[in-house]
């Protein structure tokens, strides 16, 4: 066979597996050539296929599902608030917003830590344990008493799951080239928007269970979703992996070679497999990057929404739009479908087309649109459908806002550091949220809160078209001028280009 049909086969050979050489070559490092095909450890391009699709199946539906009950955990809190809980545990004034708020006090000043804490003690251990804990508070938040012995297991739950979120996202980050992430973190994230889906279903079910041993039904709210909680942390310390470049045991798993092949095309993506000995000057050093902090407040702003979706939307539901208890249960679950349709097809689209910014822009569009029909249409249906596009809209862009940090970022350390600043502003964000949608607000139809979901949305549009800008012109030097992108570590590669 000729020189150049070798050439031809083994160019449409990368393809079929995702890797287009010309596309490669003007985003990331060096152009893919006969050698780096040699390189694929003898793997063939359907072999490739598989390897990855046992990571897919093994890594992101195991911490997608830990994450399902995460989010299900923290954001409970509305259903047993109208299931009993506020009359019960007199929650009067805004005792209701502080037990949201104070979760998120801890779970903001205990999350810098977690990515480093991962990669000294691996993900099975901390993420397993840390699951099985927050679950057995869980279970102690349906015995309380008082609302200060509610907010003390909140806050103490905000410790546990700290470490959780920003783990999550650091070790997706080490296992998937740049265009192949987002539609990874947009599947660990749909796992979740299934729990907020099904939770006030879930939640509307155990109500039942009322009087049941001497409990009432919003006890068994919190009794039955830790219990299953904490059988997923057992579970999980069997099912999650490390990162590919350790030589902890994981059961089951892929072989050494497998491995090899994975760190190997990370290396080649975006060059920063290795993982240099940790500095802190160099991890703390990542914040001198005015990016770092642009990245964490689009997500910052997109979880305000989101949370105060959460928190409150039964509420809204029941006190705003008047439906019944039951269904404002049951009615919190379509909006999240939508918005797993959305999310799903964006984070396609974003990978096919290598776009991450105007996939955040759509998103928050969509919102712009959704808030105004939310709060002033004439009729409650009509405003149902408008939280069915803010629902979408604000949950979507949680994945995308991942994937535009994880494509423009590079380093171990920085992308740790990355993660964690990230969560952070989550957590700010949670902060904000559980304070958007006042209760003395009811009356008004929670204008307030709406205004404020408008300012969020309209200020990630500012965000993103300040960083496209800003790319635009650093990947301009770096092709014009020879300047080294990332040039933070070592090992950076000149081929590195932003993703706008």
């Amino acid at each position: 066979m000729a020189e150049s049909e070798k050439r031809d086969l083994e160019k449409r050979e990368l393809e079929d597996v995702g890797v287009d050489p010309i596309r490669d070559s003007e985003s990331n490092a060096k152009p893919m050539t006969l050698q780096d095909s040699e390189e694929d450890f003898g793997f063939t391009p359907e072999e490739q296929r598989n390897i990855l699709w046992k990571v897919d199946r093994r890594l992101v539906v195991t911490v997608g599902a830990m994450y399902c009950v995460s989010l299900m955990d923290r954001t409970n809190l509305s259903a047993a608030n109208i299931a009993g809980m506020g009359v019960e545990l007199k929650l009067i004034n805004n005792r209701y917003n502080i037990a949201n708020l104070v979760f998120f006090t801890t779970y903001i000043v205990f999350q810098p830590p977690s990515t480093i804490l991962i990669r000294k003690i691996g993900p099975r251990l901390h993420l397993a344990f840390i699951t099985l804990l927050w679950g057995a508070v869980m279970i102690g938040m349906g015995f309380v008493k008082n609302f200060p012995q509610l907010a003390a297991m909140r806050t103490v739950l905000g410790v546990l799951e700290a470490g959780f979120f920003p783990s999550c996202v650091y070790l997706l980050s080490t296992w998937y080239t740049r265009y192949e992430v987002g539609k990874r973190y947009s599947m660990f994230y749909l796992l979740g928007c299934v729990a907020s889906a099904f939770a006030g279903i879930l939640a509307y079910g155990l109500m039942q269970l009322n009087g049941r041993e001497g409990l009432t039904g919003w006890r068994w709210i919190f009794i039955i979703e830790g219990s299953l909680t904490c059988a997923l942390g057992i579970a999980g310390y069997w099912l999650l992996v490390d990162f590919p470049d350790s030589k902890r045991l994981t059961w089951n798993f892929l072989g050494q070679r497998e491995l090899d092949w994975i760190v190997h095309r990370i290396q080649r993506d975006r060059g920063d497999s290795k993982v240099p000995k940790f500095n802190l000057r160099k991890f703390l050093g990542a914040g001198t990057d005015w990016k770092i902090w642009a990245y964490a407040l689009i997500f910052g702003l997109s979880t305000t929404i989101t949370y105060s979706l959460a928190f409150t939307l039964p509420l809204i539901l029941r006190q705003s739009l008047h439906f019944s208890i039951g269904a404002s249960q049951c009615l919190v679950a379509p909006p999240y479908v939508l918005a797993g349709i959305v999310m799903f097809s964006g984070a396609w689209v974003g990978d096919r087309l290598r776009l991450r910014g105007p996939i955040v822009i759509f998103n928050m569009v969509l919102c712009l649109i959704g808030l105004p029909i939310m709060g002033w249409a004439p009729s409650p249906g009509v405003r149902y459908f408008g939280v069915f596009l803010v629902t979408a809209g604000a949950n979507a862009n949680i994945p995308a806002a991942m994937s535009l940090q994880a494509n423009n970022v590079r380093g171990q350390w920085k992308r740790a550091f990355c993660s964690a600043t990230l969560v952070g502003f989550g957590g700010l964000g949670g902060i904000a949220g559980s304070l958007v949608f006042r209760e003395q607000d009811a009356a008004t139809g929670y204008k307030p809160g709406l205004y404020a979901s408008i300012a969020c949305a309209l200020l990630n549009i500012i965000l993103v078209l300040l960083l496209d800008l800003g790319f635009w012109r650093a990947n301009s030097k770096a092709d014009k001028e020879g300047l080294l992108l990332e040039a933070h570590d070592e090992d950076a590669t000149p081929g590195f280009r932003y993703t706008y």
